[in-house]
C-alpha cells in the first residue's frame, strides 16, 4: 500500500541535494504503480481481502485507511439502521442468534412461512393473506385466504381468530375448542377412533332424537317410458306418477331392507288407464290394486321392503 510522502524535508534554493535528504523524502513513499493504474476486476471477494476507506475521523490530507471485507460488513451491518433494503436474489444465512424485531405494522402478502415454532403471531391486526403456514401458532389474528396444510403443535385461540375462504387440509386438535365452524365439505369426515359428540341440532345415526321441525322427502316424479315405469329407490322414498297410458311398474332398483316407500299415483286426463306391477311387488291376498278410473283421481301405494321384495298396500280414490 502507498504511504504518505514525508513532506517535512526542505532544501535550500540552489542548494545541494544530498543522498540523506533525498532518502528522508522518499523512504516512506513505497508507491506501487499498479495501485495507480492497470486495476483488474476480481470476481470473488474473501473476508480477509483489503479495501481502502476514508473514515470521518481522518483528516482529508491523510491517506485512506485499510480494512478487511470481514470487518467492513460486520461493523456496517451491526452498527447502522437501514430504512430501505431491497433484496432481489436469494438470501442464505447460518445460525442466527438473538432477537429479530419486525415492525408491528408489517404486512406479509403472497408469502410462504415454512415454520413458526418459537414465535407467536398475535394481535388482532395480524393479517396474513395468500400465504402458507405449515407449522405455527396464531393466537389472535385473521387469516383470510391462506392454505394451512397441517395444524398439529400450534393452537388457534382467541375470539378474534377467524378463518374465512381458506383451505385446511388436515386439522388435528386435542385440547382446543372450535366454537363455530362454517364450511363447504367437499370430502368425507372420518373419525378413526373414539366417538363423536354433537348437540341436538344434528341428526345422529345411532341416537334416538326428537325433531322440533318437519323433516321430509321431496317427491321424485316418475316417468313412463314405452309403457314401463322405472323406479330408482335410491333417489327418494316418495315418488309421484301420472298415468297417461296403460303402464307396468318395472322391478325397482336399489331397495334397502327396512325402508318404506310411498308412491302417489294420479289418473291422467280421460282416466281408465291401468297400472300393472312386476313380480318384485307383492300385495295383500296376492292381488295388485286396480287404479281408480276417474280423471285426476289419486291412489296412494305404500311399501316396505326386505331388500328384494316391496310389500304394498293401497289407499284409493282420493278425488
Amino acid at each position: 500500500m502507498a504511504n504518505i510522502i514525508n513532506r517535512q524535508q526542505t532544501f535550500s534554493t540552489n542548494g545541494t541535494v544530498t543522498a540523506a535528504g533525498l532518502h528522508n523524502l522518499i523512504d516512506t513513499a513505497l508507491v506501487n504503480s499498479a495501485i495507480i493504474k492497470n486495476q483488474q476486476e476480481i470476481t470473488t471477494i474473501g473476508t480477509a481481502d483489503l479495501l481502502l476507506i476514508a473514515p470521518d475521523s481522518v483528516d482529508a490530507s491523510l491517506a485512506p485507511r485499510k480494512v478487511t471485507v470481514q470487518n467492513l460488513l460486520d461493523d456496517g451491518l451491526t452498527a447502522g439502521t437501514f430504512t430501505s433494503f431491497n433484496l432481489t436474489g436469494a438470501l442464505t444465512y447460518g445460525t442466527a442468534t438473538g432477537n429479530s424485531t419486525v415492525s408491528t405494522t408489517a404486512t406479509i402478502s403472497t408469502a410462504t412461512i415454512s415454520r413458526l415454532t418459537a414465535g407467536t403471531t398475535a394481535s388482532t391486526a395480524a393479517t396474513i393473506t395468500n400465504g402458507t403456514i405449515t407449522n405455527g401458532t396464531i393466537t389472535n389474528g385473521t387469516i383470510t385466504t391462506a392454505l394451512i396444510p397441517t395444524l398439529t403443535a400450534g393452537t388457534t385461540t382467541g375470539t378474534a381468530g377467524i378463518f374465512t375462504s381458506g383451505t385446511i387440509a388436515t386439522l388435528n386438535s386435542t385440547t382446543g375448542t372450535i366454537g363455530n365452524l362454517t364450511t363447504t365439505l367437499t370430502g368425507d369426515v372420518t373419525i378413526s377412533t373414539g366417538s363423536a359428540t354433537v348437540g341436538t341440532r344434528v341428526a345422529v345415526l345411532n341416537t334416538a332424537q326428537q325433531y322440533s321441525r318437519a323433516h321430509n322427502f321431496a317427491a321424485t316424479a316418475l316417468t313412463i317410458t314405452s309403457g314401463t315405469v322405472p323406479w330408482n329407490l335410491a333417489e327418494n322414498q316418495v315418488a309421484t306418477l301420472t298415468v297417461t297410458t296403460n303402464s307396468t311398474m318395472n322391478t325397482p332398483t336399489n331397495p334397502q331392507a327396512g325402508c318404506t316407500y310411498v308412491m302417489i299415483v294420479t289418473q291422467g286426463t280421460g282416466g281408465s288407464n291401468t297400472l300393472s306391477f312386476s313380480t318384485a311387488y307383492k300385495f295383500a291376498g296376492g292381488s295388485a290394486p286396480v287404479l281408480s278410473t276417474g280423471s285426476a283421481q289419486v291412489d296412494v301405494l305404500s311399501f316396505v321392503t326386505n331388500g328384494t321384495v316391496l310389500y304394498g298396500v293401497s289407499s284409493q280414490n282420493f278425488s
